[in-house]
């Protein structure tokens, strides 16, 4: 008995902590017992400081079995465990003293901020405030917060969104262990941040069903974090995002500036997944580089794995965005009207769908067929930043509608007069309805350099002066273009 009174305390837990480093494994080392503070010894009984009572719950649902035996190992088989929890948001500190316990219950603790020491092989009758609730602690589940709705099967992938749907896609596959973590995606408002980060959420969880995937908006993050430091569970909100499989926090812009508390916390629980490789996914409306109001050592991690960017989606893109959408929701628009939203919306998929639902509304309510017309009356209505906006693939369009042939035809290197033609035709409107220079609009027209455009501006000028027939032309496309 003397020789397990002399021990130090501080040997006797290294010693512990060995002998449990054999038995669990390394990420699980690391997460639940890394942190944990030897505080005394106490005849046969070692005294433990753990960061939060949620610490406990996990440990007595998991590793109860392992603490007994190393401690048996190390003190004999009267040896016991206690622990103490420091609270955080102490308003008043005060001396972590030892308290025995009876053997069946607490006794009452008069200062709220220290948790009593507890037999660590007893059962303690409190429930987990929620959200933070550890995975696996009394099989509480835990709500992932995806939008089911929001899959990669509805997600459609175009040049503007490869990169970012391809390293999502891979993450789900192999979340943690990819080169992409964090994978940073940013872009402007509209452009399908949410759709693909949830994408990314839900085929992990069909993969690996038993990972704990939480998505989280910054706002909430931060309404949480409040909460917690108004309710003195800082540890548990800092524990409960520290133990999860993969974290993905949507628009984290909204914590730059003043929240410097919220991007302290967000630090320790940005370092503790990154080390034990558990995925981040991040997602705001500017890269990195860009954005501000945040401490440098966090966009410095910001930069640790990928950064990838959505663009505005073409043509075809959001013409495969608008079918899915349709077909998604049992709906069918005519060609031409799909054809048309995809032309005249060009920088915001939400506005897509906002113009698809108007449509429908107008059609329901007024008994009115889905034509072209009634397209440009709910776009000119609903999309009032675009409605005078023409772009070069709604210019092309156009033209190629007129003179009934392919878009892919007016590009091709033929010197076919009728192509050659309906080509200089869409050089000379890209440069009246566009602000786009003549190297752009060239690249847009074939892959011609700029001399060509003007040749082919100052062609048609010439024709529309000396022929009738070109006249014509110009004078009904250029009616066509302003409806």
């Amino acid at each position: 008995m003397m020789n397990k009174i002399t021990k130090d305390y501080n040997q006797v837990w290294n010693n512990c902590l060995a002998t449990i480093h054999e038995i669990v494994d390394d990420d699980a080392y690391e997460t639940w017992f890394t942190p944990i503070v030897p505080v005394s010894l106490e005849e046969d009984t070692l005294v433990i400081q753990l960061p939060s009572h949620l610490y406990y719950e996990f440990l007595e649902e998991h590793y109860v079995n392992v603490l007994k035996s190393v401690i048996k190992k190390e003190l004999g088989h009267s040896g016991k465990l206690k622990y103490k929890v420091i609270m955080e948001q102490k308003p008043n500190p005060v001396d972590s003293q030892s308290i025995t316990l009876p053997s069946n219950n607490r006794p009452a603790v008069s200062n709220p901020n220290i948790l009593a020491p507890i037999d660590v092989f007893q059962t303690p009758n409190k429930d987990l405030p929620d959200p933070f609730v550890l995975p696996g602690i009394k099989k509480h589940p835990i709500p992932s917060n995806l939008d089911e709705s929001l899959t990669f099967d509805n997600y459609v992938e175009g040049d503007c969104n490869r990169l970012a749907r391809s390293a999502g896609w891979a993450i789900a596959n192999n979340p943690g262990k990819t080169s992409f973590n964090p994978l940073f995606i940013y872009s402007e408002v509209g452009l399908g941040k949410t759709h693909l980060v949830n994408a990314i959420g839900i085929q992990t969880k069909i993969n690996f069903p038993d990972k704990t995937v939480v998505y989280v908006s910054s706002d909430t993050f931060y309404q949480q974090y409040v909460e917690a430091i108004k309710n003195r569970n800082v540890n548990d909100f800092i524990w409960f995002y520290q133990s999860v499989d993969m974290l993905i926090i949507d628009d984290i812009q909204f914590i730059s500036g003043g929240k410097g508390k919220t991007q302290e916390a967000f630090f320790h629980i940005f370092n503790s997944l990154h080390q034990r490789n558990k995925q981040i996914i991040i997602t705001s409306d500017k890269s990195p580089v860009e954005i501000s109001g945040f401490e440098p050592r966090l966009l410095n991690r910001f930069k640790w794995g990928l950064t990838a960017d959505l663009q505005v989606p073409d043509l075809e893109t959001r013409v495969a965005i608008i079918s899915k959408k349709l077909e998604s929701n049992g709906i069918t628009f005519p060609k031409e009207v799909v054809d048309y939203l995809a032309l005249r919306i060009t920088s915001n998929t939400r506005e897509l769908e906002g113009a698809m639902i108007a449509i429908l509304a107008q059609s329901s309510l007024n008994h009115r067929a889905i034509t072209v017309e009634l397209a440009k009356e709910m776009v000119d209505k609903y999309v009032k930043t675009n409605a005078k906006e023409i772009s070069i693939e709604y210019i092309q369009k156009i033209i190629c509608d007129y003179f009934k042939i392919s878009t892919d035809t007016i590009n091709a290197k033929t010197r076919k007069r009728e192509i050659v033609q309906a080509r200089q035709l869409s050089m000379y409107f890209a440069k009246k309805y566009t602000k786009l220079p003549l190297s752009l609009i060239g690249a847009y027209c074939g892959n011609k350099d700029h001399a060509t455009v003007l040749h082919a501006c100052r062609t048609i000028n010439n024709l529309y002066e000396t022929d009738k027939k070109m006249k014509l032309y110009v004078d009904d496309i250029d009616k066509k273009m302003k409806i």
